[in-house]
């Protein structure tokens, strides 16, 4: 039965990771994520059931538009299958299991869904468009505000610790607004305070920290590949309008999560 509810979550996931797909593409466009029908950004042809089904949908088509015959980034069947063992790695490492399940164990599950959706937006988006969505900011403020309110009546948590969390929104959100006003432009820097203060609230203070350590690691390999390949090249660019830290971040964040629900599991 167990392996069931593990194929289940692994499906699920991989689903999300569909879903994923479709709103880093369209959220910067400020497209419809939710009531407008999928289709091919290349010929505009609407997708059918048999074009959506994750994973084998790529497989059977080959890469390439059944309408069109354009290839198919393969980054949509990548983050389907990544996704898919993410969800299926935490399940498992959580220890879910059906003679175990109660109501706060899915509520657990549920949110670190939530929290995984915000995480992959925020590195899709900045990936591609080194930019910090506002709507994606204010859904992980708006979770994260609701898994405080959890924390604090259903598993009784400090709330103390959640109420500096809060003042540290406002602000960032203060400042935030002020910029906008200023510079009549979103602060990528205010952008990624409100990311750290969402990891935090979900992963604690050690997690963020190693994430935030290792993803400074990842930045400085990033930037040693960089540098290496623009001088065989002879290209001279602004590195530092091109790092996407938000991306780094995120990945870095959702190793940490892995690692030590790995850790706990084994221990």
């Amino acid at each position: 039965m167990d392996v069931m509810l593990y194929i289940l979550i692994f499906i699920i996931g991989t689903l999300f990771g569909s879903f994923y797909t479709l709103a880093v593409y369209r959220i910067p466009k400020r497209q419809d994520i939710t009531h407008t029908h999928s289709y091919c950004p290349n010929c505009n042809h609407k997708l059918g059931i048999l074009d959506l089904v994750p994973i084998l949908s790529y497989i059977f088509l080959g890469g390439k538009c059944r309408y069109c015959k354009e290839k198919i980034r393969p980054r949509y069947f990548i983050l389907e299958i990544l996704s898919g063992i993410i969800f299926l790695l935490i399940a498992i490492f959580m220890n879910f299991k059906i003679e175990y399940l109660t109501i706060m164990k899915i509520a657990q599950l549920s949110f670190i869904a939530l929290y995984i959706t915000f995480i992959v937006l925020i590195c899709g988006i900045d990936k591609e468009t080194r930019k910090m969505d506002k709507l994606v900011l204010i859904y992980g403020v708006v979770i994260s505000i609701i898994y405080m309110i959890y924390l604090c009546i259903v598993e009784k948590a400090n709330i103390y610790r959640y109420v500096i969390y809060l003042i540290l929104y406002i602000i960032i959100l203060i400042l935030d607004t002020i910029t906008l006003k200023k510079y009549a432009k979103n602060s990528y820097l205010n952008g990624i305070l409100l990311m750290i203060v969402t990891m935090i609230t979900f992963t604690g203070e050690y997690v963020t920290a190693f994430s935030i350590n290792y993803a400074l690691l990842f930045i400085a390999i990033y930037l040693l590949i960089k540098k290496l390949k623009n001088k065989s090249k002879n290209k001279k660019e602004k590195m530092e309008q091109q790092i996407p830290i938000g991306f780094f971040l995120g990945i870095s964040n959702i190793i940490w999560i892995i690692f030590v629900l790995f850790y706990n599991y084994v221990s």
